[in-house]
């Protein structure tokens, strides 16, 4: 079968590999992936692999074969939970198994989605609605992550929250704040993910220099009482720190790996601060995330900007980069 590997750092390479072993589990036929920063990292090198390694962890797919009794039908689309867990560790007996200590991820200890078949556990697939396009489909992956996320913050209608990125996770990030009755404000240098940011749940946005004054005007001077960070850099995490006001939530999504700048840590003290470091999603996450897919609440398709064929990997990977690109998808 086909499918898109990484044989060394920053090399990729469609080619054919065996299909999956026939050990049980779920049988499903690829038909929509994504990329995401994970991925990305991967072929670069930053996040190491075995060699060769077939990629991807994002996709909606058709079932192929099912077990008796799984509860999973042939034919049926599902999307799949990339994350798998010891069942047996301290973390997994205490709920928390996407913090599992023996914990895989699809495309980086194991084989990956980009490929035309892929087996799994019956447990880590939950059922997609055709209501939802293989296109907004191909979403649910990041907002299941996002859903997570946003149980950790204790906000209500009437609030103020400021997102900083409006990436793909920043623009779910404004849309499920909106759900929740919040009053959003979205911070990005781009102009135009702003104005889309703007169509699908912001009260107002700001470039990065500008969102201290709007935001203050917004809250008579008193600062947001949750801030976002969805980038991933020191910077953006000190941003949110400055802007977020006293007695409030910072939500630190993005990655951050490193820096040596340092943090305005005076100001986490004087505001008394609560910071959440969310990672990863359980499944009642990635089953909420469809359920507001299914129910029109949420704008999804709008946020994928590019759809290549999985042959045009290499391509879907430099589009990335691309200051024009939001979600990057693959038709297997």
């Amino acid at each position: 079968m086909r499918a898109v590997t990484v044989t060394a750092p920053s090399s990729i390479a469609v080619a054919d590999v065996n299909e999956p072993e026939r050990d049980g589990g779920v049988l499903v036929r690829c038909l929509t992936v994504g990329i995401c920063g994970t991925d990305v990292k991967v072929l670069k090198g930053a996040i190491p692999v075995e060699y060769p390694r077939v990629m991807g962890h994002e996709v909606i797919g058709e079932v192929v074969e099912a077990p008796p009794g799984s509860g999973v039908t042939v034919g049926q689309r599902v999307l799949i939970d990339p994350g798998s867990a010891c069942g047996h560790c301290d973390l997994c007996h205490r709920g928390r198994p996407h913090l599992c200590r023996n914990a895989g991820l699809m495309g980086r200890e194991v084989d990956g989605v980009f490929a035309e078949y892929v087996r799994v556990p019956a447990g880590r697939v939950l059922g997609v609605p055709d209501s939802i396009s293989d296109r907004a489909g191909g979403v649910l992956q990041v907002l299941g992550t996002c859903v997570h996320a946003q149980k950790a913050v204790n906000v209500f209608p009437g609030q103020v929250a400021a997102v900083i990125g409006l990436g793909v996770a920043g623009q779910l990030m404004v849309q499920l704040l909106r759900e929740r009755g919040v009053t959003v404000v979205g911070i990005t240098r781009s102009e135009w993910k702003r104005q889309l940011a703007a169509e699908h749940g912001a009260a107002s946005t700001a470039a990065p220099d500008e969102a201290e004054a709007v935001l203050a005007a917004l809250t008579n001077g008193r600062g947001p009482d949750l801030v976002v960070e969805a980038v991933g850099t020191e910077r953006t995490l000190s941003q949110a720190i400055e802007l977020v006001g006293i007695g409030g939530e910072v939500l630190v999504f993005g990655t951050l790996t490193g820096g040596n700048a340092g943090l305005p840590y005076y100001q986490l003290y004087y505001k008394e601060l609560t910071l959440y470091n969310p990672r990863a999603a359980l499944p009642g996450d990635y089953a909420t995330g469809i359920e507001l897919a299914a129910s029109g609440r949420l704008e999804l398709e709008p946020i994928v900007t590019h759809t290549l064929d999985l042959a045009e990997a290499e391509r879907a990977f430099e589009l990335v980069h691309d200051p024009s690109s939001l979600k990057v998808l693959m038709s297997v």
